[in-house]
């Protein structure tokens, strides 16, 4: 099998869902072993991105990706158009940080790549068939892969209450995709919508773009176009959130209640199963490792946030940069990161000659700093700052010293809206706790805080 591109260029406008910004998405023919590449249209330089799982920075009602200073919202169906249709190579331009939400389905990009006219191209096109089955699972979710000689999901959708469970397994190809999965449409429950928009999110959402399940009734501006709809656009988001594994896929996906978190993991492992089978050497050393109680590197499946990204979020700077890593996403509520503590670090000239502690300020900071960092994965952080208000049961119990490194927790505990945020939050050091505080904080725009 040959990989494919695009003949032409084609383009689609609209209002996308999370940030409700007009943007204008154009996609373009790529050389072959290009992927797909997003290219921002509206940042100076017109920076690259191809999303990898490594890169996924949030996951909260949508897929979002993040690299250096760039960052890609709500992309999966965009992704489960191109990897349903079989494209592997094209450049999507866009002039914001999300693409169209249209119909709230995949059917409109479907439609654009038809516009732009499938091409095969000259090299073959590597598919990974998974050597050895995956289990993700978090509650009552699961999703699991398994080995396969083709593309097959098998896909349960159900809400707390199982008023509205559907089953459907489905072969997927082309042909499949385009006629039974494309034009699912994405939903929400009624009750879940004042929260999102406390958030920050579906800020362009309406009627024209989801049904909305109010209770035993679905309210919705035309009719279901599947009786099983829900489940069909879970499935159009495995395809779209899998491409983040970087390599078409050959596996049996067994979901149930599954989610872009649980999508996300599941293409991490999948990931490492190929990384690993490109270089059987380094896996091996690696397993060994890990059955000698090694801990693995921390990597995508904990959704690490690296230095560069932290101070794409945060506005602070040398010398009060409190925060060196995030380290796990423990849950769209809490988060763990670290600062190493060195004996460079300015404050100790003065805090204390001969005897170096780091100031309980300076730990309230760090806490702080994680705080924000939480609260912004929460909300629209593009051009958004948190600014400390209040801190509350303030405790100091351990001294910290160069050479520790500091593990900083914070666990939301409660919002107002998109615009404050209260956590609880603690400094520990060889697990024994430092410090710790209930901070407040707030969010505001940084044109506010120049």
């Amino acid at each position: 099998m040959k990989q494919r591109t695009l003949q032409r260029e084609a383009s689609i406008k609209g209002k996308s869902l999370h940030t409700g910004q007009e943007v204008t998405l154009t996609i373009k023919p790529a050389p072959e072993d290009s992927g797909i590449i997003f290219r921002r249209m509206d940042i100076i330089g017109k920076p690259e991105i191809r999303p990898l799982v490594d890169m996924v920075s949030d996951l909260v009602r949508n897929t979002t990706v993040s690299s250096e200073h760039v960052k890609l919202h709500t992309i999966e169906h965009v992704l489960s158009a191109f990897n349903g249709m079989g494209i592997d190579n094209a450049i999507v331009e866009m002039d914001a940080s999300e693409p169209p939400i249209v119909d709230g389905s995949a059917r409109p990009f479907v439609n654009l790549i038809r516009q732009a006219g499938p091409v095969t191209q000259q090299k073959d096109r590597v598919i990974f068939a998974l050597k050895a089955p995956v289990t993700i699972t978090d509650g009552n979710r699961t999703i699991i892969a398994l080995p396969h000689d083709g593309f097959r999901i098998t896909c349960t959708s159900s809400d707390d209450r199982g008023i509205h469970t559907q089953h459907l397994t489905l072969d997927i190809d082309p042909e499949v995709y385009e006629a039974q999965i494309a034009a699912a449409r994405t939903f929400t429950i009624y009750e879940d919508i004042e929260e999102l928009l406390k958030k920050g999110l579906i800020q362009g959402g309406s009627l024209d773009s989801a049904i909305v399940i109010k209770g035993d009734k679905i309210v919705c501006k035309e009719p279901l176009r599947f009786k099983d709809e829900f489940v069909r656009h879970k499935m159009l988001d495995i395809i779209g959130d899998i491409t983040l594994a970087g390599v078409p896929l050959k596996a049996h996906i067994i979901a149930v209640r599954t989610g872009h978190a649980l999508n996300a993991r599941l293409s991490a492992a999948i990931r490492e199963q190929w990384l690993d089978s490109l270089n059987p050497a380094a896996a091996k050393k690696r397993q060994a490792l890990e059955s000698e109680g090694a801990k693995p590197v921390v990597g995508p499946l904990t959704n690490a946030i690296d230095i560069r990204q932290i101070l794409n979020l945060i506005p602070h700077r040398y010398p009060f940069v409190m925060i060196d890593r995030v380290t796990e996403i423990v849950s769209e509520n809490e988060l763990v990161a670290i600062k190493n503590v060195t004996i460079n670090e300015p404050f100790f000239q003065g805090h204390y000659p001969g005897n170096p502690i780091m100031p309980g300020v300076l730990q309230l900071e760090c806490m702080s700093q994680a705080a924000g960092l939480l609260m912004l994965r929460l909300t629209t952080h593009e051009n958004k700052v948190c600014y400390f208000m209040s801190a509350d049961k303030v405790k100091f119990r351990k001294a910290i010293t160069p050479g520790d490194q500091v593990v900083i927790r914070a666990k939301m505990v409660k919002t107002r809206g998109s615009k404050i945020g209260i956590a609880e939050c603690s400094c520990t050091v060889g697990g024994e706790t430092a410090s710790s505080a209930e901070i407040m904080f707030g969010v505001i725009d940084a044109s506010a805080a120049e």
